[in-house]
């Protein structure tokens, strides 16, 4: 068989090559193409000599970093780690160095793992402080560990550091005062453990036999500098006494430091910025059903260079989250991603948006190269076609008649139309009945009941007045006949979405489905035409798995999610939906690559309030008793007034 084809230009001729001849996969000459190879082989050395890409530098540095503390500390905790042909060289020095480079070796890895995450995120101050620290480290490795390759490593690190220092850009993230007080917590644990190692890793030199609460207490002594119980014959007293207070030391100053530092608070809304929203919200509002949580007081907001579109956020552990669409003009929102993308650039947040819409993630995705993943369906109800009838609603009409024959009324009104007393026993029924610490929510949740600059709100409330409630404030609380409240927020003019159900615990069941069908019959008189219920996570895959045929992967995932919802209400929340027959509409996460999708879920997770990292109640009611503050390295307000000129 031949190996040309006729009229076919990429047919390769192996014997014409052979002979020097000219290919015609290359059209050159065989020798031109071995200079060829030659050439790139020269090309990948030099590569390699010049160092990795300066934007892989921090990623690097930052693991380095963690190598390098993790054996600054086994050099200054476990004296059989020190191997040195240098040893004549460690006798004629002082005798002092020896105990005191171990403390120096022992703080200075404590403070390169501190700041590892940091230089990850290519922060500014952890560049400066690994820039000092990295020459005491080497100092350390040469003198207490003999180590040459230790030093060759902490002195190659600072070489990168010093010639990339450019990507070292990152503005600080919002923080406070309260920082010290956990890194005191963190920092006093870690050194009580790593003491711990310290004073038992002698054990041939150790006097006696000291049990487990004389060696807490020599390190609880040695922290602040002072002898304790235990003893050893030579040095080591000297070294554990180093190491012990080096661990001390390290943590009274970064705890002083913390304590003293300028705070950066997290960003809020001010008041100019939830006007400008409301006026955006007013002209673009029908667009998405979330536009309306973007007004939680809690959330940052960026504007387009013209003020026609905005995006709200909340940076939780790092990742910069925002939710729903972006507010305003469709043409506007380019300029709104590429504001936030800056600002999660400046800072070295990660991105991510949870809960956009199917348009919302075309323009993410197709705007910043994000990445967007279906995250679950939103349950929407047409008032128009929503009916009791049939048997399709059969279980739910059948729980309405049952609770409404047990003496429950129902009312649903615009908030405005509340009195202030209404107004304050639901708030207080809904705090009281929320049955966590946390108030849960962030995609769809407000954060507030009866705020005056909701008066669009509508409230559904259950009543039902029997004896128990006949005493008025002086039984359940003092809510009266109140037994469950459910809180819907504006969807443009003409639709709502549901914010928050709450109920008290000794009322029948069945209360939220009696008042989300009260709040679509009454719909049609308030001018509501679209009701936004509950997202349900992950509802395709829960529907397709239960179905007949499903495959086994598809059956996998669906049991482990049944799995999950016995904390994160997963399966629930889907069935409760689905109970109404609504449309589904597609969420979607956007994210930059894969890797970053664990650290954007637990930032949800915290955000949404299932998984709570803040402070003990007592420390945490201190904290919000100030006054909210703009974050001081968010320069909005002159920008925004450009923006209203332009």
């Amino acid at each position: 068989m031949s190996a040309t084809v006729d009229g076919d230009k990429s047919a390769l001729v192996p014997n014409r090559v052979a002979n020097g001849e000219t290919s015609r996969v290359t059209n050159r000459p065989a020798n031109q193409v071995r200079n060829q190879g030659t050439s790139r082989a020269i090309i990948r050395v030099r590569r390699v000599l010049r160092g990795p890409r300066p934007e892989a530098v921090p990623a690097l540095v930052g693991s380095a970093c963690t190598l390098v503390g993790l054996i600054d500390i086994a050099a200054g905790v476990f004296p059989r780690f020190r191997h040195s042909r240098m040893h004549t060289l460690a006798e004629v020095l002082p005798g002092a160095l020896g105990p005191f480079a171990a403390a120096l070796s022992l703080s200075t890895g404590v403070l390169l793992l501190l700041l590892a995450h940091g230089i990850k995120r290519h922060k500014r101050r952890a560049w400066r402080a690994a820039v000092v620290l990295l020459p005491a480290g080497a100092v350390a490795q040469f003198v207490y560990r003999h180590s040459v390759v230790g030093v060759v490593v902490s002195l190659g690190l600072l070489a990168l550091l010093l010639r990339h220092r450019g990507e070292f850009a990152a503005l600080p993230d919002p923080r406070s005062r309260w920082r010290a007080l956990a890194n005191f917590i963190v920092l006093s644990a870690g050194s009580l453990g790593l003491g711990l190692v310290i004073v038992s890793a002698h054990p041939g030199r150790i006097v006696g036999n000291p049990g487990l609460t004389d060696r807490l207490e020599h390190v609880m002594y040695g922290l602040v500098g002072f002898e304790g119980p235990v003893d050893w014959t030579g040095n080591v007293p000297w070294t554990v006494g180093y190491s012990l207070g080096a661990l001390g030391l390290l943590t009274a100053v970064t705890t002083i430091y913390l304590a003293f530092r300028p705070e950066h608070p997290a960003a809020r809304l001010t008041a100019d910025d939830e006007r400008r929203l409301r006026a955006l919200l007013a002209a673009h509002g029908r667009r998405d059903s979330l536009g309306h949580f973007a007004l939680r007081r809690d959330k940052g907001v960026v504007f387009s260079p013209s003020g026609k579109a905005a995006v709200c956020y909340r940076v939780v552990s790092g990742v910069m989250l925002a939710s729903g669409d972006p507010i305003g003009d469709v043409e506007a929102w380019p300029g709104a991603i590429e504001r936030f993308m800056d600002e999660a650039k400046a800072h070295s947040w990660t991105p991510a948006v949870m809960g956009c819409s199917e348009t919302g993630g075309e323009v993410w995705t197709r705007e910043t190269g994000l990445d967007a993943l279906e995250l679950g369906d939103e349950a929407v109800v047409d008032v128009a076609d929503f009916s009791l009838t049939g048997r399709a609603m059969r279980n739910v009409r059948q729980m309405v008649k049952r609770i409404e024959r047990n003496g429950y009324e129902t009312r649903v009104r615009r908030a405005r139309d509340l009195t202030a007393d209404e107004l304050e026993r639901i708030r207080r029924a809904a705090a009281d009945w929320r049955g966590t610490d946390t108030e849960r929510g962030f995609s769809m949740a407000l954060g507030r009941i009866g705020d005056p600059a909701d008066g669009d709100a509508v409230i559904a409330t259950a009543h039902k007045a029997d004896e128990h409630a006949l005493g008025g404030e002086g039984n359940h609380g003092g809510y009266g006949d109140l037994k469950a409240v459910i809180h819907f927020v504006p969807w443009g003019c003409d639709g709502m979405s549901l914010e928050l159900m709450r109920r008290d615990r000794s009322a029948d069941p069945g209360m939220n489905e009696l008042l989300i069908v009260a709040a679509l019959q009454a719909a049609p008189a308030l001018g509501v035409e679209r009701v936004s219920l509950n997202f349900a996570m992950f509802r395709s895959a829960l529907a397709r798995g239960e179905k007949i045929g499903a495959g086994p992967v598809l059956r996998l995932w669906r049991g482990l999610l049944v799995f999950l919802s016995r904390w994160f209400q997963i399966e629930s929340l889907y069935k409760f939906n689905a109970k109404f027959r609504p449309r589904w509409e597609p969420r979607f996460v956007v994210f930059r690559n894969t890797r970053d999708l664990p650290r954007i879920g637990f930032a949800a997770m915290q955000a949404e309030g299932f998984v709570n990292l803040s402070l003990p109640r007592p420390f945490a009611r201190l904290r919000t008793a100030s006054a909210p503050r703009p974050c001081a390295h968010f320069p909005r307000p002159a920008e925004q007034h450009e923006a209203q000129a332009a």
